[in-house]
C-alpha cells in the first residue's frame, strides 16, 4: 500500500509540474522529470531491431536469390549482403544445387524481376522461407543495436545536461550545440561495435566455411591460443573506420533536422523521415 502512495504522489507532483509550467515553455523529453528510463530505452530498442529484422529479411532474401542466380555460373566466391542492421558474408560453394541440404540461397528457380522472386519463392518453398537467416540475424543486431541506441541517448542528455550547466550563458534555456550528436554518436558506436566484434568474427567463421558449433570452439581456442584475447577483436579497426563516420554524420543531420523544424519531440512519421534522410 505504501508502495502505491508513493507512486500516485510521485505522478501527481509531475503534473503539477507539468500544468504549472509557462505558456512558452515547451514540454521536452530531455527535461529530466520527463525523461524516458534506460529500461524503456532497451525496450524501445529491441524492438526497433525487431521488426526492423522481420520487415526486411524477405527482401534480403529476394535480393540474394536474384544475386546468387547471377553468380550461379562462378565457383568458390562469395557475396555480402545487408539487412539495414548488418552484413552477411554468403559463400557460393560448388555442387549441391539440386541437393535438399544445399543453401537456401542456391535452390533451383530463374527469376525475372524481384515480385517474381516474391511470388515463386512463397509458391515453391512457403512463405516462411522468406524468413530465411532471420535468428543469426537477431542473435547479434538485438545487442548491437540495444548497445548503440541506449549508449548514445544516455551519452547526449548528459553531455547536454553538463554543458548547460557549466557553460551555458543562458541558463534559462537549455541548448545543444551540434557537436554533442556528433561526439555521442561516433562514441555509441564504438562502444557498441567493440562489444559485439568477437561474436561477429564467430559468426563470419561460420558463415564463410561452414563450420559446426564444436568446430567454431576448435577455431576460437587456436585463435587465442595463436594470437591471445585481442585475436578476437580482428577485423574490428575497419569496422571503426567505415561505421564510426557515418554514426557522427548521421546523429548530427538527425538532430539538425529536428531544430531545424522545431521538433523538440518528434512524432513518428517526422522521425522516420528524417531518419531516412540522415542516413542517405
Amino acid at each position: 500500500m505504501g508502495k502505491i502512495n508513493k507512486y500516485f504522489k510521485k505522478e501527481l507532483a509531475i503534473f503539477v509540474d507539468s500544468t504549472s509550467m509557462k505558456a512558452e515553455d515547451t514540454l521536452s523529453v530531455d527535461d529530466p522529470r520527463f525523461r524516458i528510463t534506460p529500461l524503456q530505452q532497451i525496450a524501445a530498442s529491441s524492438t526497433g531491431a525487431f521488426l526492423t529484422s522481420l520487415i526486411m529479411t524477405p527482401f534480403d532474401v529476394v535480393k540474394i536469390r536474384l544475386q546468387a542466380q547471377q553468380k550461379a555460373s562462378l565457383s568458390n566466391k562469395c557475396f555480402i549482403y545487408c539487412n539495414g542492421l548488418m552484413d552477411h558474408l554468403c559463400p557460393c560453394l560448388n555442387g549441391g544445387n539440386n541437393s535438399q541440404n544445399g543453401h537456401w540461397y542456391r535452390r533451383p528457380s530463374h527469376f525475372t524481376g524481384t515480385l517474381d522472386a516474391f511470388v515463386k519463392i512463397s509458391r515453391q518453398e512457403g512463405v516462411t522461407s522468406l524468413w530465411s537467416g532471420l535468428s543469426p540475424t537477431l542473435v547479434l543486431a538485438v545487442p548491437a543495436t540495444v548497445i548503440y541506441f541506449v549508449a548514445y541517448e544516455q551519452l547526449r542528455v548528459r553531455i547536454k545536461d553538463y554543458y548547460n550547466q557549466n557553460y551555458n550563458a543562458d541558463g534559462s534555456k537549455s541548448v545543444q550545440p551540434s557537436w554533442i550528436p556528433l561526439l555521442s554518436g561516433a562514441t555509441a558506436r564504438v562502444w557498441a561495435a567493440t562489444v559485439v566484434s568477437p561474436l561477429e568474427l564467430i559468426r563470419t567463421k561460420m558463415q564463410s566455411q561452414k563450420l559446426s558449433y564444436f568446430e567454431i570452439g576448435q577455431a576460437v581456442r587456436s585463435l587465442l591460443r595463436d594470437e591471445g584475447i585481442p585475436g578476437l577483436w580482428k577485423g574490428l579497426s575497419p569496422t571503426l573506420l567505415r561505421d564510426v563516420p557515418f554514426s557522427a554524420i548521421y546523429w548530427i543531420n538527425y538532430e539538425g533536422l529536428k531544430t531545424a523544424f522545431s521538433q523538440e519531440n518528434p512524432n513518428l512519421g517526422f522521425s522516420f523521415l528524417a531518419g531516412a534522410f540522415s542516413g542517405s
